[in-house]
């Protein structure tokens, strides 16, 4: 039997084991919060992802950074400027959340919000 995506998430974290499963973890919890409907994949591989009628991002790690994707980053508004990264497409953007970096909690729930609406057509 195979691990469902949210078992295959935990697992992840878990092997991490430093700041950045840290990081995935309290985005997974901001992301649940701003939208208690949302469903965890697991695609390309290895990449957790949060769906609410298609994708709102993903939580890819890397050695520096947790990057979040927003697939339909470029129609959100970003207000406070959590956007710092994939910002020359013409469809997604990215957060690069690094070791020390601050979390916005507030803004990143409203810019997960803003993704389900749009992909609901809110």
């Amino acid at each position: 039997m195979t691990d469902s995506p949210s078992q295959l998430i935990d697992q992840r974290i878990a092997e991490l084991g430093d700041w950045r499963g840290d990081t995935l973890a309290r985005v997974r919890e901001l992301v649940k919060e701003a939208d208690p409907e949302v469903e965890e994949t697991w695609k390309w591989r290895g990449v957790p992802v949060w769906e609410h009628d298609g994708i709102i991002c993903t939580g890819e790690t890397y050695k520096k950074v947790v990057k979040l994707t927003f697939a339909k980053g470029a129609s959100l508004e970003d207000p406070e400027g959590l956007f710092n990264s994939s910002l020359e497409g013409n469809t997604r953007r990215a957060i690069d959340i690094a070791e020390d970096d601050e979390i916005d909690e507030a803004a990143l729930k409203d810019l997960i919000r803003e993704a389900v609406d749009l992909n609901t057509g809110g």
